[in-house]
C-alpha cells in the first residue's frame, strides 16, 4: 500500500505538531511529477522508493529538510530535475543536502582499492559539510535491501557485500545500532542464506525444547526490580540471526553450545536507579567475568551511554543486559541523529545527544595525517569496525582505543613522542611483551628510552590507524636514504631478468605510471617492499612484467634472511605463504618461522636478538605448504568423497587424512593437505563451509600439550 502525502504529514505530526505540512506536500507532489512514469526492479513505480526511505526518517523523528531530501533525493540525478529548481523551490538547505545524496550516490564505494579510499575521503567530506546526508543515505540503503529481491542475482550479491562493507558498520559507527543489524542481517540473507536458514531452524528448535526463555526471565526481572522499588520497562530478545553467526565464528562454537543468544533491556528512571538496577540483577544473578562495561561513566564518542552486564539466567543460560534511562536509549536508538530529532514539535533537548559537527570532526582528524589512500582506507576501516576499550594512564587518565589494541597503539594514543621511543610496557605493573591485547579497566604504563626509533615489526603489533600511520612516516624519514639505495639495486636487477635497462628516464616513467612524486619515491617504496620489482616493470612494460611470474623457489621463500640461511615453518603454527610471519634464529639450524600470532612465540618473548622480522616473497609459490583442516561431516554415502573431490578442485594435494572421531551421525576428520599460499587455504575452506553437509569446519593448529611436545622438539633442535 502506497503511502500518501497526507499519511507522510501525518506520521510527521505525531512527533512535530508545528510541521511545514505544506512544504512536505509540495516536495512530495514535485518528486511525484518528476519521476512520472518510472519504474523499480519489481515494476511498482519510482516513486514509491522515495516516499518509503522519507517514512523511515519520519519513524526517527527528523526535521522536515531532511524529510523533503528523502522525498526528493534522486531527482537530480534520475530526472529532468536541477540543483536550481530545487533550490529555487525548496530553499538552499534542501538543495544542498539533495546535491549531497546525489554525489554519494555517484561514488562506487566498491571500486579498487586506491579509488574505493578516493571515495571514502569523499563519503567523510560529505558528511562533514551536513550529517544529515549520510543519514538520508543510510535509509535508502536500507529500502534498498528490504526490496533487494527484484534485483538481478549478481546485483544483489554486489549491494549486499557492500552493505555489510560499508554502510551496516558506517550506522553502528554512528550508534544507529538497530539499523545496523537489520543492514546486517538482509545482507547474511543474500550474502549466505542457507546459514541464515540453519540458524533459523536451530532456533526455532531451541524454543520449542526450552519453551518462551525471554518471557520467563522478563517475568523474573520484573519481580525483582520491584523488590527493589524500581520502576522499569523490561524489553527482552533474541540476537538478529547475523549477530548469532557472527559469535559462532568469533568464538568457534556451535549453536548449541552458543549461550548469550538473549538480550534484556531494562529502562529506568534516573541515572543513579541504572546502578541500583545493576546491583538488583547481580544479586539476583550469578555475573559472567569479563562481560561488564559501563558505558555511562565511559560514553561511547558517539554519546552512546549504557550499562552492559552479561549474567548466567535459567538453566545456566547466559543473557546479556543493557540498563539505561529514557534519554539515553532515545540515543541509544539513533545515535548521533539524535541531534535533529523532534519532540511535542520542538527540537529535542537529549543532553546525551552528541554534536555532530564535534563528531564529524573528531572523526575525520584521525585521517588527516595519512600519506596515501591505501593508509586512509585501512584507518577508515579500522575505525569503523572497532568496538572500544577504556585504559588509564598511570595518573588516572583515560585512554579509549578500539578492541584488539596493544601498548604501542596506547603510546601513540597519549603522543607520537612516546609512542616513537616506546621500548617496553607494563598492564597493571606487571612487564608484557609490546604484542599483548589491552582490556578494558587495565592501568597501562609506557617504558621508554632515549635514542629509541619504531621497529618495522611495530606494524604487524599495531592496530590503530594513528599509530600506523606515524610508524610509517618514522620508518621511511630514518630508512629512506637506504631504502632507495636498495630499491636502485632491485630495479635494475628486476628489468635485467627481462632484459631491458634500469635507466633514469625508464624510472621516471615508471614512477609517474604508478602515480609516485619522485624516482626516490618509487625506488623507496622498492627497497621498503611495498611495491615489488614486478610490479615496476610491468608499470612500463605490462607485456614483460605479466611473463615474470615463474615460481617462487621453495628455498628463496622467505625475504629478511640472511643470505645462505635457511628456515623450516614451525610444526605448531604451520604459516602459509601470504601470512605475517615472524623468526626465531637458532644456532647451527637456521631459523623457524611462525605466524605472528602464534602462541608459542611467548617461549621466547625474553630473547629479542633471536627474532627476525620476516615476509613471504610476493610471487606465485607451488603447492608444497601442508596445512591441516579439521571437519565434522554428516555420515552419510558419499559425503567424504565429495569432500576430497572439493579439495582437489580447489588445486590442493591431500597428504594425508585421520579419523578423530566417529559417531552414527556425524563423524570428525583431520585432512593435511598441500597448498600455494593462505589465500588457496581461505577459498578452500569457503568453499567446503558452503557444503550442507559440514557442519563445522575450521584450520587445526596445535594447541596445549601437543604444542608443548612439539614446542620442545623444535627447542632440542
Amino acid at each position: 500500500m502506497t503511502t500518501t502525502a497526507d499519511d507522510l504529514v501525518t506520521l510527521v505530526r505525531g512527533f512535530n505538531p508545528k510541521t511545514n505540512a505544506k512544504m512536505i506536500r509540495a516536495a512530495y507532489a514535485y518528486g511525484e511529477r518528476m519521476h512520472e512514469g518510472q519504474l523499480r526492479h519489481s515494476g511498482e513505480p519510482y516513486f514509491t522508493h522515495p516516499v518509503a526511505v522519507a517514512a523511515i526518517l519520519a519513524q526517527q523523528r527528523l526535521d522536515d529538510a531532511t524529510i523533503i531530501t528523502a522525498l526528493l533525493h534522486d531527482t537530480i540525478e534520475d530526472t529532468p530535475a536541477s540543483y536550481g529548481e530545487v533550490l529555487q523551490l525548496f530553499g538552499t538547505d534542501v538543495a544542498e543536502l539533495v546535491n549531497g545524496v546525489t554525489k554519494l550516490t555517484n561514488l562506487q564505494l566498491t571500486s579498487s582499492e586506491t579509488k574505493q579510499a578516493e571515495n571514502f575521503r569523499k563519503l567523510f567530506m560529505a558528511m562533514s559539510k551536513d550529517l544529515r546526508v549520510i543519514l538520508v543515505k543510510l535509509s535508502d540503503r536500507l529500502h534498498n535491501m528490504r526490496t533487494i529481491k527484484a534485483m538481478r542475482p549478481d546485483k544483489q550479491v554486489q549491494k549486499a557485500r557492500e552493505t555489510m562493507d560499508i554502510f551496516a558498520p558506517l550506522a553502528g559507527r554512528m550508534g544507529m545500532q538497530w539499523m545496523r543489524e537489520e543492514l546486517e542481517d538482509l545482507a547474511f540473507q543474500v550474502l549466505n542464506p542457507e546459514a541464515r536458514i540453519s540458524i533459523m531452524r536451530r532456533f526455532i528448535t531451541l524454543q520449542k525444547e526450552t519453551g518462551d526463555v525471554i518471557a520467563r526471565i522478563t517475568t523474573d526481572m520484573r519481580k525483582e526490580l520491584a523488590k527493589a522499588g524500581l520502576e522499569a520497562e523490561v524489553l527482552g530478545r533474541a540476537k538478529k540471526p547475523y549477530s548469532i553467526w557472527r559469535k559462532m565464528a568469533e568464538k568457534e562454537q556451535s549453536f548449541s553450545r552458543l549461550s548469550d543468544i538473549y538480550g534484556f533491556r531494562l529502562i529506568v528512571e534516573t541515572e543513579e536507579d541504572c546502578y541500583r538496577a545493576l546491583g538488583a540483577i547481580h544479586q539476583r544473578w550469578r555475573a559472567v567475568p569479563g562481560r561488564f562495561k559501563d558505558y555511562i561513566s565511559q560514553p561511547k564518542t558517539n554519546g552512546y551511554r549504557s550499562i552492559h552486564t552479561t549474567v548466567s539466567g535459567r538453566d545456566g543460560k547466559r543473557v546479556e543486559v543493557q540498563i539505561r534511562t529514557g534519554q539515553m536509549h532515545d540515543v541509544a536508538e539513533t545515535g548521533v541523529a539524535a541531534h535533529w530529532s523532534y519532540r511535542d514539535g520542538v527540537r529535542s533537548r537529549n543532553p546525551f545527544a552528541v554534536d555532530p559537527v564535534k563528531w564529524i570532526a573528531q572523526l575525520t582528524d584521525q585521517f588527516n595525517g595519512e600519506d596515501d589512500h591505501e593508509d586512509f582506507l585501512e584507518a577508515v576501516k579500522l575505525e569503523m569496525y572497532a568496538d572500544k576499550v577504556f585504559c588509564f594512564t598511570p595518573k588516572g587518565e583515560v585512554i579509549k582505543l578500539p578492541r584488539g589494541a596493544t601498548p604501542i597503539d596506547f603510546a601513540y594514543a597519549i603522543h607520537t613522542r612516546i609512542g616513537s621511543a616506546c621500548v617496553g610496557a607494563k598492564i597493571d605493573g606487571i612487564r608484557v611483551p609490546l604484542w599483548t591485547r589491552v582490556k578494558n579497566g587495565q592501568s597501562v604504563e609506557i617504558i621508554t628510552a632515549e635514542g629509541q626509533t619504531p621497529q618495522v615489526t611495530w606494524l604487524e603489533i599495531a592496530t590503530t590507524g594513528k599509530a600506523k600511520t606515524a610508524i610509517r612516516r618514522s620508518l621511511r624519514e630514518v630508512d629512506r636514504a637506504r631504502f632507495v639505495k636498495l630499491g636502485r639495486e632491485l630495479a635494475r636487477s628486476a628489468f635485467e631478468h627481462v632484459g631491458k635497462r634500469a635507466t633514469e628516464k625508464v624510472l621516471a616513467t615508471a614512477a609517474r605510471a604508478l602515480r609516485l612524486g619522485s624516482v626516490d619515491d618509487l625506488l623507496e617504496q622498492l627497497g621498503s617492499a611495498e611495491r615489488t620489482g614486478r610490479e615496476v616493470v610491468s608499470a612500463v612494460y605490462p607485456e614483460l612484467g605479466a611473463v615474470t611470474g615463474e615460481e617462487v623457489d621453495r628455498k628463496r621463500a622467505i625475504i629478511g634472511l640472511e643470505p645462505g640461511q635457511s628456515f623450516d615453518r614451525a610444526p605448531c603454527c604451520k604459516p602459509l605463504p601470504g601470512e605475517r610471519i615472524v623468526g626465531i634464529t637458532f644456532r647451527g639450524r637456521g631459523v623457524t618461522v611462525h605466524a605472528i600470532d602464534c602462541n608459542r612465540l611467548s617461549v621466547y618473548e625474553d630473547q629479542p636478538d633471536r627474532w627476525l622480522d620476516l615476509r613471504w616473497h610476493d610471487g606465485s609459490h607451488p603447492a608444497v605448504y601442508d596445512a591441516t583442516i579439521d571437519l565434522t561431516v554428516a555420515n552419510d554415502r558419499g559425503v567424504l568423497g565429495r569432500i576430497c573431490t572439493l579439495i582437489g578442485e580447489a588445486g590442493a594435494n591431500i597428504a594425508d587424512l585421520n579419523f578423530v572421531d566417529r559417531k552414527p551421525d556425524f563423524f570428525r576428520v583431520r585432512v593435511h593437505a598441500e597448498f600455494r599460499d593462505a589465500a588457496q587455504l581461505h577459498s578452500l575452506m569457503l568453499t567446503l563451509e558452503a557444503d550442507s553437509h559440514v557442519a563445522e569446519l575450521s584450520r587445526y593448529r596445535a594447541t596445549g600439550a601437543e604444542a608443548d611436545a612439539m614446542m620442545a622438539v623444535e627447542t632440542a633442535s
